[in-house]
């Protein structure tokens, strides 16, 4: 395939996945230059000037199968971004017989397994780079966990200073497309695991439970204590716990995009086992129930069905207000499903990190004064982790450092009583 082909298909796609059908069958029939620039599209970066940039990674790509080993297939039977919203204000759709065949057709061979191959800049992974070199006496090992809902890899990084003492455990959830060690190199978390001597583990999405590497956050089956993916998240934070001396009260999960949701949903279901959850550009349990509801939530946030845990999860939550991806309300609703029915005092502050990016920070503390929630807007920050390394894909190094600040508030949140390693 020529590049003159291959960038049509891209910028077809990217239209079809902004819901302008008609341009995007233009592009296929031949009738509209792929280099026309959108209205829709943004820059990522908002101050740099109209240099146009190729198109972000969207969260969600595939349906999910069916049954049990059945196919992923395309979003084809209702998309939210397609269609007017309704005069009520839900998300509109398109239903199959309404889309033309031939954007079906494309559609239907982008559901192929390995049909995304060379659409770079869409669905595919940041550059291959070398893996920094371990400090001495530093592990960063890869080992499985293995349950009734299926098998997942993940890495672990076991820092020089750990001699068998208790240490805290962090366990940090990807975002898709991405990896364990991507994700270990954009955050920087290994690093600061090495500074402060605590334990990280980041399990892999399997390519097989989803195409671009999503963790599944918008199933309903997925959402659920010790069942589907939550019991592989619980069930590799248990495994670490038997094989390695974790502090008691110690154990965080925190996550970015798709991982930032499943954080979100460790948090509500497993309030036993995280002592305080951080979510960065992600979604509250249950703002989503299959796919076609996963595409209004990002948009334009949904109304968590699942109620969070009974009692306040402490939680952080990043979230740039440029995101184009999970629409910042999400943040709003992260917070307000870890409160709960608390009664906390806010106070607001604002600052600028020495990047550049300026934010606001509001904290809700409890009769004590405690701080019990945080929540950092970033401005004019988009979908990437903030203060993060170019050496990993979906960062932002110019924000503050959101790794740092979520181990400073993970640590000032030790539960009282250990967590059940049953």
């Amino acid at each position: 395939m020529n590049a003159k082909p291959n960038i049509d298909m891209l910028e077809a796609t990217r239209l079809t996945r902004e819901g302008r059908l008609a341009e995007a069958l233009a592009i296929l029939q031949g009738g509209l230059p792929s280099s026309q620039p959108s209205p829709a599209s943004s820059n990522a970066r908002g101050n740099e000037g109209p240099r146009r940039e190729r198109p972000a990674a969207r969260i969600i790509d595939m349906v999910p199968p069916s049954s049990r080993g059945a196919a992923w297939t395309s979003p084809k039977f209702n998309f939210p971004h397609m269609a007017p919203d309704g005069p009520d204000g839900s998300a509109g759709g398109l239903s199959q017989p309404q889309m033309p065949e031939a954007l079906r057709g494309f559609l239907d061979r982008m559901g192929q397994p390995g049909s995304l191959a060379g659409f770079d800049g869409l669905v595919g992974p940041g550059p291959v780079r070398a893996p920094a070199p371990l400090p001495d006496g530093a592990r960063f090992e890869e080992r499985t966990f293995a349950n009734e809902a299926g098998s997942r890899t993940y890495r672990l990084y076991i820092p020089s200073g750990y001699t068998g003492q208790p240490v805290p455990l962090v366990v940090m959830l990807h975002g898709c497309t991405q990896s364990p060690d991507d994700f270990a190199a954009g955050t920087r978390m290994n690093e600061l695991a090495e500074e402060q001597t605590f334990l990280v583990a980041y399990p892999g999405q399997a390519q097989s439970a989803n195409v671009s590497k999503c963790w599944n956050w918008f199933n309903a089956a997925d959402q659920q204590r010790d069942r589907g993916e939550p019991s592989l998240i619980a069930g590799i934070t248990r495994q670490i716990m038997h094989a390695l001396s974790v502090e008691p009260g110690r154990v965080y999960v925190a996550g970015l995009s798709a991982g930032g949701a499943a954080a979100a949903i460790m948090g509500s279901v497993y309030p036993d086992l995280y002592a305080a959850i951080g979510v960065h550009s992600g979604l509250a349990c249950g703002a989503a129930r299959d796919m076609p509801s996963a595409f209004a939530a990002m948009r334009q946030g949904g109304a968590p069905r699942h109620r969070g845990a009974e009692q306040l999860v402490p939680t952080i939550v990043f979230h740039g207000d440029r995101d184009t991806t999970v629409s910042p309300v999400n943040g709003d609703q992260v917070i307000a499903q870890s409160k709960a029915s608390s009664d906390l005092r806010s106070t607001v502050s604002r600052g600028q990190a020495p990047g550049g990016i300026s934010y606001t920070r509001t904290v809700e503390c409890d009769d004590s004064g405690h701080p019990m929630l945080e929540h950092w807007v970033l401005h004019g920050a988009g979908h990437a982790w903030s203060g993060g390394s170019p050496s990993g894909s979906y960062t932002e190094p110019k924000g503050p450092d959101a790794s740092r600040e979520m181990m400073r508030f993970f640590l000032e949140h030790p539960k009282a009583r250990a967590a059940s390693r049953s």
